[in-house]
C-alpha cells in the first residue's frame, strides 16, 4: 500500500542524512561489521522500526546466521544479508541471501552493503528461484527520487506487507523493458502494427512473422529479447494474455450478458 506523505517525508529526509554516512563509509571502507551497525540505524531512522524491538542481529537458521532479520508483531518480514559498504554484490553473495531466505521459508529478503540495496522474492520451485523486485544504489539517486522513496516505502515499518510488496513486483515486472519488449513481439500487436502499417500504405505487402522478426533483430535490443529475464517476461506477458483472454470469453457468455442486463434497470432507478 502507499505510505502517507508523512513517511515519505521522513524517508526522504532521513535518506539524505544517511547518504552523507553511506559515503563516508565508502570512503574509509569499513567492515562488514560496521556496515551492519550502519543498516541496523538505516533500518530504525529511515524505514520506522525499532531497533529493540524489531531489528535481530545474527538472526540463526538452521545452524547459520543471517546478518539481519526484521520481525513485526512476532512474524519475519523480511531477512537482510549485509556485506561491507565497498565489497560489490555478486551472483555468489545473491545465492547467500536466497538460500537464508528459502531455508526459513521466506517470502522476501535484502541483500545490501549499505549503499546498494537488492530485494528478492523466493519462488519456492524446484529448484528454488529468485526474483529481483528492486535494485537500488543509494548514492547514485536523489534523496527525493520517487522510485526510491516508493520501494523504501515498501519496505517500512508503515508500508510493509505481502500484498503490497505483491504489488510492486508485479508493477515493477509489467513496466519493465522485458516485458514491453515481450508485448512488443506478442502476436496481438504485431498484428496491430501490421494493420497500422497496411492503413497508412494500403498496398504494402508485409506479414506478421516478416514483422516480428524485424522488431527481433532490429528495433528492440538483443538483451531485451535473448536473456533469462526475457524469456520469464514472455512467459508473463503469455500469462497475462490468457487471463484476458478467459475473462473476455466469460464476459461474453449469453447468461454474463443477461445478468447486466438484469442489473441496468435496478442500478438506473437508484440513481
Amino acid at each position: 500500500m502507499p505510505v502517507s506523505a508523512k513517511v515519505e517525508t521522513r524517508i526522504s529526509t532521513e535518506l539524505k542524512r544517511f547518504q552523507t554516512i553511506l559515503a563516508a563509509a565508502k570512503q574509509r571502507d569499513v567492515s562488514e561489521a560496521d556496515t551492519v551497525v550502519i543498516l541496523t540505524d538505516f533500518l530504525s531512522a529511515v524505514l520506522g522500526y525499532d531497533k529493540y524491538q524489531h531489528i535481530t542481529r545474527e538472526f540463526a537458521i538452521r545452524g547459520t546466521y543471517v546478518d539481519l532479520a526484521v520481525r513485526v508483531d512476532g512474524d519475519i518480514r523480511f531477512l537482510i544479508e549485509a556485506k561491507a559498504i565497498g565489497v560489490e554484490l555478486k551472483e555468489n553473495h545473491v545465492k547467500q541471501a536466497i538460500d537464508y531466505g528459502a531455508n526459513n521459508g521466506l517470502d522476501w529478503v535484502i541483500l545490501s552493503n549499505g549503499a546498494v540495496w537488492r530485494a528478492y522474492k523466493i519462488q519456492f520451485t524446484q529448484p528454488i528461484d529468485k526474483t529481483l523486485v528492486f535494485d537500488l544504489d543509494l548514492l547514485g539517486r536523489s534523496h527525493k527520487d520517487a522510485e526510491v522513496i516508493e520501494c523504501l516505502g515498501s519496505l517500512s515499518k508503515e508500508g510493509f506487507s505481502r500484498g503490497s510488496m505483491a504489488d510492486l513486483l508485479e508493477q515493477r515486472q509489467l513496466t519493465s523493458a522485458y516485458t514491453i519488449a515481450a508485448a512488443l513481439l506478442s502476436e496481438t500487436l504485431v498484428d496491430q502494427l501490421r494493420k497500422e502499417l497496411r492503413r497508412m500504405a494500403p498496398s504494402l505487402k508485409v506479414d506478421n512473422e516478416y514483422l516480428a522478426a524485424l522488431l527481433s533483430n532490429e528495433v528492440i535490443k538483443r538483451e531485451l529479447v535473448d536473456s533469462d529475464a526475457a524469456k520469464s517476461a514472455r512467459l508473463l506477458v503469455r500469462k497475462l494474455q490468457r487471463n484476458w483472454e478467459k475473462e473476455r470469453k466469460v464476459s461474453s457468455k449469453p447468461e454474463a450478458i443477461a445478468a447486466t442486463a438484469v442489473q441496468s434497470p435496478e442500478s438506473e432507478s437508484g440513481e
